[in-house]
């Protein structure tokens, strides 16, 4: 008999308050308890190590108050200090970057945020632009992480609500795989928009951390999907590591769920979810479903859950125009994440 309780995604429709979406703007578990300590830099990659100093450096001057006078407001009409106003974490897949973010957070002391870039812009919209404003407005550290531009409409908000923030005196830290004054690149023309994103560059100083995908090192494809009529008893195919609860859904229903349920409320969607089966998973050919699909990935990746699929590997989850287009970072990163997770399911087959 299985000791796995399965449930359906598509069978999951959560609703969230705008309290459970402050109360969630902290590292995810995956990230609960990193620290400083446990980054181990690679020896060849001098900037990993450098990183570290300079975050360490950071949190003590969050921790002292920083400047007097409201420290990012320097940014905008006061003369600012030779600290730096914000910290941006530049590199690749892979090499740490959130595990860094969530360092600088748990060494800082409170009230702090820490969310992606679409938690806050979602917060936004549930909460509107000035309470987003005034709540974040009493925090000492706001940390973005994967903060990337994808429309016009989120670079005009988040240069507005950077601007607002630096004026309380908010330190700013953020990640991404775009330099700052690159963002918004090959998505749209990023040069109507130049001021607002120069406005977004000006606030941080750049910290770059070369080196590899951790996830790949000697380890550069998926793992090869299993059969179908395996999954027709999936329990026989499920170790230890995948929990008691696990999401078990067809991906061309979960794909259309996915599409009629907001993005904000993924995180909800995989509460309690130990981890996940898809059958039949196939290549996505649109921008709007792929783009929803790689928050619900990040979203199981925070919960650290092992993924066990049929179908495709993962490396053909995107059209090689998807692979090539404004969004190629976002999907990459999605790869990278799913190659990790399946490589942890499939260990029991």
């Amino acid at each position: 008999m299985s000791d796995h309780e399965f449930v359906h995604l598509t069978q999951r429709t959560p609703s969230v308050s705008v309290e459970e979406l402050l109360a969630g703007f902290a590292p995810s578990p995956r990230f609960a308890d990193v620290s400083f300590d446990s980054y181990v830099p690679d020896p060849s990659q001098p900037s990993q190590a450098e990183a570290v100093s300079r975050l360490r450096a950071f949190a003590a001057d969050v921790n002292a108050g920083g400047a007097s006078g409201g420290f990012l407001g320097k940014l905008f009409g006061r003369k600012r200090d030779s600290a730096p106003a914000g910290i941006y974490l530049d590199g690749g897949f892979g090499v740490g970057k959130t595990h860094l973010l969530a360092s600088l957070f748990h060494a800082a002391e409170g009230p702090k945020a820490f969310g992606t870039f679409v938690e806050y812009t979602n917060l936004v919209g549930a909460l509107t632009f000035r309470k987003t404003v005034e709540a974040l407005s009493q925090y000492r550290l706001v940390c973005i992480d994967e903060f990337e531009l994808d429309d016009p409409g989120d670079t005009v908000l988040m240069s507005r609500l950077m601007r607002e923030l630096a004026d309380a005196g908010v330190r700013l830290a953020a990640t991404s795989n775009t330099l700052p004054g690159s963002l918004g690149e090959g998505r749209f023309a990023a040069q109507d928009f130049k001021r607002e994103i120069q406005t977004l560059s000006s606030q941080f100083s750049v910290q770059r951390i070369d080196g590899e995908d951790y996830r790949h090192r000697g380890l550069p494809t998926p793992p090869t999907p299993i059969d179908d009529t395996l999954l027709e008893h999936p329990e026989q195919h499920l170790g230890p590591e995948f929990g008691r609860v696990v999401a078990l859904d067809d991906f061309e229903d979960l794909l259309t769920h996915l599409n009629a349920v907001h993005p904000s409320r993924y995180r909800q969607l995989v509460e309690g979810i130990g981890g996940v089966v898809w059958r039949g998973v196939r290549t996505i050919d649109n921008d709007a479903t792929a783009l929803r699909f790689v928050v619900l990935a990040d979203r199981l990746y925070d919960l650290d859950v092992p993924v066990l699929a049929s179908g495709v590997p993962f490396d053909q989850l995107f059209t090689e125009r998807m692979l090539e287009g404004g969004y190629l970072k976002k999907y990459f990163r999605a790869i990278s994440r799913l190659t990790s997770m399946a490589r942890e399911g499939g260990k029991g087959v």
